[in-house]
């Protein structure tokens, strides 16, 4: 036995002796601890030191493993890791080789959850009946949130895009830490008992299970159940989720999304005003292109062409209503000059020079006054006599 020990080993040799020892002896390994130095390279590697009370042991955790944790760790966590060890042989070191990492504690809340996802439940405050529409078109939408916090901004930047006329109103409220439950229940409260808006956006950005907590109590779940502004909740990333989302009136993956929601009908209306912008363009551009062709038509050389032919068409109906007018004229003048001879005719044989030149003579005062009878003139009195071709004085002699 004592021979065994004496066999000389070079150090390659005793460090891969130790790594296979360690990585075959050392697997599924769960180790819980306190997070130190962490360093995050730009590869997406985590380099880490896992401690407690009186040890600490370096770790990795590869990029390919990185997916699978649904928080952001940073110093000072308690988590618990799985994994295996690894050793470094060029550095004669080992290492924990993490493939999982949980918060230390997490079970123990999700049981909680879970007991609370149940009474509430009992209690009314998840009843979809009970569930608001969300206005189509809200005047003011109240954001109950951390007033420095970047989901705000968020939601003010994904606002001012989509609807740019929507009033806003921050409500601001803690949104981690042990006051953050009452607080953001009171924003939610005061919202509903002044009226000051249409809808309700609580949200808060990511975080950890731990981080979360406040939008699962009961005073936040109760009173977003009892709202008669209708809620949407956004509270934290797609992954994670609060009770909350189950008592809101209509839950959004992200702070970001919930103002989607919340404008969703403000853009459909610029979508519907683009599309009759467009076809309006359309039509007057189409009136254009006609009004152009007309106006290409009526240049100054067609408008001579079409001149010369209207006045050709107008010469030509005057030259006819001329000639007609000439000839009713004649006919007119020809039975004019027919009635004119007919009358002359009838005229002259009821002239008194007619029967005058028949032989008679017409006996007149020197006044002109016609004798008719004897008894119209006295003896030796003078009158006229009248024969056709003219006159005779005479002188009345008593008839013997």
């Amino acid at each position: 036995m004592a021979e065994l020990f004496e066999v000389q080993l070079s150090v390659s040799e005793l460090t891969s002796l130790i790594k296979k020892t360690l990585e075959e002896g050392f697997y599924g390994l769960k180790v819980a601890g306190e997070i130190s130095n962490f360093r995050p390279s730009s590869t997406g590697h985590w380099f880490f030191t896992l401690k407690d009370e009186g040890a600490s042991i370096g770790a990795v955790m590869f990029k390919g493993s990185t997916w699978r944790v649904d928080f952001s760790p940073k110093e000072g966590d308690r988590v618990i890791v799985s994994g295996s060890l690894d050793v470094y042989a060029a550095r004669g070191t080992y290492q924990i080789k993490v493939d999982t990492m949980t918060l230390a504690g997490y079970g123990e809340i999700l049981a909680e959850l879970e007991r609370r996802k149940r009474r509430f439940f009992e209690l009314g405050y998840f009843a979809q009946e009970a569930k608001l529409p969300i206005p189509r078109y809200p005047k003011r939408v109240g954001v109950v949130t951390s007033p420095t916090g970047a989901a705000l901004q968020d939601i003010l930047t994904v606002l001012a895009r989509r609807a740019p006329g929507l009033d806003v109103l921050v409500l601001g409220a803690a949104v981690q830490g042990e006051s953050a439950a009452h607080s953001v229940a009171a924003r939610i409260i005061q919202a509903n008992s002044l009226l000051l808006c249409d809808v309700l956006i609580v949200a808060r950005g990511g975080g950890s299970v731990e981080d979360l907590l406040p939008f699962s109590d009961e005073a936040v779940v109760k009173a977003i159940a009892e709202s008669a502004i209708p809620v949407v909740s956004g509270i934290g990333h797609e992954v994670d989720f609060a009770l909350a989302d189950f008592a809101a009136d209509m839950r959004a993956p992200t702070p970001s999304a919930a103002a989607e929601l919340v404008s969703a009908s403000f853009v459909q209306l610029g979508e519907s005003l683009s599309l009759l912008s467009a076809a309006l363009r359309q039509r007057m551009e189409s009136r254009l292109t006609v009004a152009e062709a007309q106006r290409a038509r009526n240049d100054r050389r067609a408008l001579v062409v079409r001149c010369q032919a209207l006045l050709d068409s107008k010469e030509f109906l005057l030259a006819n209503a001329a000639r007609s007018l000439v000839q009713q004229v004649q006919s007119q003048l020809s039975s004019a000059e027919s009635r004119v001879q007919v009358a002359s005719q009838r005229l002259a044989a009821l002239s008194p020079l007619a029967i005058l030149g028949r032989g008679y003579a017409v006996v007149q005062h020197l006044d002109g006054r016609v004798i008719a009878t004897k008894a119209d003139v006295e003896e030796g009195q003078a009158v006229d006599i009248r024969f056709v071709d003219g006159k005779r004085r005479a002188r009345v002699e008593e008839d013997s």
